[in-house]
């Protein structure tokens, strides 16, 4: 069966009930059907004296065209707890319509570990994604209406580019204001996806309406002829587009196949933004659960290490595990086999890909000082002899590995690693960040470049070099950084698969966030607008006579 049929054969408890489990009222939650809800951010308030349970932190390898399932084995990790008698909820990210209808299909995980309605929170969700669209595409209407009308402000480079929910490489590059009215300034501009818009991040980041708000007049939307910035709330701003995210700042309550209730709200990308689920989602769930398994987008060079970097310190806690979720296929073709052929015996290719696993766990156990345990994603075509070689490698490193079935089994096919997680979250730990925030620019993007990413050093463009100067002199040097570069390498090449530190990594742009408080480097030619493959998984999606949607995977 597919993972649409699972789910429709799966009934769903009501939403309503699911929240009167966590000990929330009817009256402090906004229904979206029988199946899904809104929770209102004053719960927090009324819980906020409830002490925080264990925060497990879900990543991965670097990906593969093959996937490795990370959001499968989230679910089934809180599955997994909730059958060995814990409780255990989930707090993950929302879909993009994007990569939904791309190459990478739908986020809610897969055979019987999956959130539901899986084709609703794949879709249309409850609306934060098009609020955030609104309220990003509102502030540029605003910019060029102010120009319009005579520029009081003297705008003179805009920086704010409106954005789309949709893969579109149509729109990286655009003119626009070519309608030749009068007062009407034509220019080149860019479309971003939704995702990687600042105003996503700030969602994220925010931990109220007053933040949020706060955060939304923070944002930089260009510069005058002196080069001085000018801000959201110079055009007053704020206001209206805080109003369009009033509800979207409220987590979104959805549940599992097997009814653990999961909190999914937030969902910037990994590889351009910071790729974690909201502060608000987060610090909530910590209050309604004993255990809380999120996820951090791509692998655990990227959304990992901002996670840890950057969300982290916003929210004043860290995890007490971190799961770094592999297949053995997936590590194979890091060891330089086809993705044809990863599934044929070849422990010599097993033994070369562990090498990307294995800097990994050293970026996350020694560099971080943080509990690591690997789950394997199990496939019934991988071998007893590669399974054992796999156990017996991490082993010799002292590194705990759980063999998950959840894809199959659901909650049964992860108690294993459910009870090595309850032993692994009481250990001691020596949490640290990779990088001071009082360091400089340069230091913190060196830091992590050759800490995580095992690089030499870093080349900067000119242009580069001038936005850091820029942004120092601005006063904002002291934000955290939040690197854009592939997910398939450590490097900024997506090409080489395994790096040393023999290469330099470069640095060709740099870009500050002041609304969500951090700066981003791009790195390599990583682009903020995807592209739809060459068979986009929207032409296998359809909906039939009977209403029902088909092909969403």
């Amino acid at each position: 069966m597919t993972d649409i049929e699972i789910a429709r054969g799966t009934k769903l408890r009501k939403i309503v009930e699911v929240a009167n489990d966590l000990g929330i009222d009817e009256e402090d939650i906004s229904l979206y059907g029988k199946y899904k809800c809104k929770i209102d951010n004053s719960v927090y308030d009324k819980i906020s004296d409830r002490k925080d349970g264990k925060l497990i932190l879900v990543t991965a390898i670097s990906p593969t065209p093959l996937g490795e399932g990370k959001t499968t084995m989230s679910i089934a990790i809180a599955d997994g707890l909730r059958k060995i008698g814990k409780n255990a909820i989930l707090a993950l990210r929302e879909p993009s319509l994007g990569p939904v209808f791309g190459i990478k299909g739908g986020a809610t995980g897969g055979g019987m570990v999956q959130v539901a309605p899986m084709e609703d929170i794949n879709l249309h969700f409850t609306g934060d994604i098009h609020a955030i669209t609104a309220a990003n595409n509102l502030l540029a209407s605003l910019i060029d209406n102010h120009i319009y009308f005579g520029n009081k402000l003297g705008i003179e480079r805009v920086v704010w580019k409106r954005c789309v929910d949709l893969n579109d490489r149509q729109l990286r590059v655009v003119n626009t204001g070519l309608s030749d009215e009068k007062n009407i300034v034509p220019r080149m501009d860019s479309f971003d996806i939704t995702v990687a818009s600042e105003v996503m991040a700030i969602l994220c980041l925010s931990t109220d309406i007053v933040d949020l708000k706060r955060r939304l007049g923070n944002i930089i939307i260009g510069y005058n002829k002196e080069d001085k910035p000018i801000f959201a709330r110079d055009l007053k701003a704020e206001g209206s587009m805080a109003v369009l995210l009033k509800d979207a700042i409220n987590p979104n309550l959805v549940q599992t196949l097997e009814h653990t209730p999961a909190i999914i709200h937030g969902g910037p990308f990994a590889n351009i933004a910071h790729g974690c689920n909201s502060i608000v989602a987060t610090k909530m769930a910590l209050k309604l659960s004993d255990y809380v398994i999120t996820e951090a987008g791509f692998g655990a060079d990227l959304g990992c290490e901002k996670f840890l970097d950057i969300k982290c310190r916003k929210l004043g806690i860290n995890p007490s595990a971190v799961v770094i979720v592999a297949t053995i296929k997936a590590l194979k073709y890091h060891g330089g086999v086809s993705k044809e052929d990863v599934f044929l015996k070849n422990l010599d290719a097993l033994d070369k890909g562990m090498d990307n696993l294995f800097k990994h766990i050293d970026n996350i156990k020694n560099k971080f000082g943080l509990n690591v345990i690997v789950a394997i994603n199990k496939y019934n075509q991988d071998s007893d002899d590669e399974i054992e070689y796999l156990k017996n490698k991490l082993s010799d490193k002292g590194i705990m590995m759980s063999l998950v079935e959840g894809f199959t089994q659901g909650g049964d096919g992860a108690k294993d690693i459910a009870n090595k997680l309850i032993s692994l979250v009481e250990e001691k730990e020596e949490f640290k960040y990779i990088y001071d925030l009082n360091d400089d620019i340069k230091t913190k993007i060196e830091k992590v470049a050759q800490k995580i990413y095992y690089a030499k050093g870093v080349e900067y463009s000119e242009e580069a070099l001038r936005e850091i100067e820029r942004i120092e002199k601005m006063g904002y040097g002291n934000y955290p950084i939040c690197i854009a570069k592939t997910q398939y390498s450590f490097s900024d090449d997506p090409k080489i698969l395994e790096c040393d530190k023999d290469y330099n990594i470069k640095i060709r742009g740099v870009e500050i966030k002041n609304g969500a408080e951090f700066i981003v480097v791009l790195a390599g030619k990583i682009m903020t607008m995807p592209g739809l493959p060459k068979e986009p998984a929207a032409e296998k999606i359809d909906i039939l006579d009977n209403g029902e949607v088909v092909g969403i995977f």
